[in-house]
């Protein structure tokens, strides 16, 4: 079954996520849907809701309401469906008093489709020795031994919850490049949660920021990139945009405004002088909106708490 064949990778459909007894919403009435074949960058501040949305996928929870489905049937339904995802977790989670050779002898119990030779090839290049305790790797080491174990079972989908946040520069450099190196050799789609939007930009083409328990946008990288602009202009210019351009967030200075904006594939009049932006700009105008809209909440709340 080609990509383009394939139910999507996740699909969410009014998923709401809360938790304690206030029902304190960690994901809210978010609908998605990540295609297969990609590499998706999950990106927002902590506390987006990022975790729980991996969690739900990985079956680890339940949704409050709403429905997800992952490579088209609900999270972790039977123990066939669970040996197409591979997970790794935060701190990438191995066992300590287990030897790496001893992890790849349980990953193979353990998973029907398990492939000792991709599984030996990759601990050799990554310079691991089969006979050394898990607990006496380094971060580096037991990042790469729970990729390993996560490949090896020849997932259809791998999902990473920011891996690779606790490791040194060049050891979140071999993660992600063997992540890169898995991804085509198995066919599969990923998704990589992550805060560090250096690591998002070098890796993922599809991207998903997530604030405030909710999806601000969700896209091809290039097509979000193509349709969106930073725009430069006197100041009060911005207030005669065409109706069909999105100001996402906005900066002013004494004399100039500099705003972000959804351009789509509307054209720009002067005076606005239009620049391409980058990746993280992008997320992080996103990000600004979303904390700014709890913040005016919060000041019309006491506004009319002190009339």
């Amino acid at each position: 079954m080609s990509h383009a064949d394939s139910p999507p990778a996740l699909h969410a459909d009014g998923l709401t996520k809360k938790y304690g007894r206030r029902g304190k919403p960690a994901l809210t009435d978010v609908n998605l849907t990540i295609p297969s074949g990609r590499v998706i960058g999950l990106v927002g501040p902590n506390g987006a809701g990022k975790s729980t949305l991996l969690h739900l996928a990985c079956g680890l929870i339940e949704p409050t309401s709403g429905s997800l489905t992952v490579l088209g049937s609900r999270p972790a339904a039977n123990a066939s469906h669970l040996a197409r995802v591979g997970f790794v977790a935060q701190n990438t989670p191995v066992y300590g008093s287990f030897t790496v050779g001893e992890h790849l002898t349980f990953g193979a119990k353990m998973n029907p489709a398990w492939d000792p030779a991709l599984a030996e090839r990759r601990i050799s290049q990554v310079g691991l020795d089969p006979a050394q305790k898990a607990g006496q790797l380094s971060g580096g080491q037991r990042a790469q031994l729970a990729l390993t174990i996560a490949a090896a079972k020849r997932p259809e989908l791998l999902i990473f919850d920011e891996p690779a946040a606790a490791l040194d520069p060049l050891a979140r450099k071999g993660f992600l490049q063997n992540l890169m190196d898995f991804v085509p050799e198995l066919g599969a789609s990923a998704v990589l949660s992550s805060h560090l939007l250096g690591d998002v930009e070098q890796v993922c083409d599809y991207i998903i920021v997530l604030c405030d328990s909710q999806v601000q946008i969700a896209g091809d990288t290039r097509d979000l990139l193509a349709g969106h602009a930073r725009l430069v202009a006197p100041r009060g210019a911005f207030d005669r945009l065409p109706a069909d351009i999105e100001v996402i967030s906005i900066e002013h200075s004494t004399k100039y405004s500099s705003a972000v904006v959804r351009t789509g594939t509307a054209t720009l009049p002067l005076p606005y002088q239009a620049e391409p932006i980058m990746l993280e700009e992008l997320v992080l105008a996103y990000m600004a909106r979303a904390a700014a809209v709890p913040a005016a909440r919060t000041e019309a709340a006491a506004g009319g708490t002190s009339r």
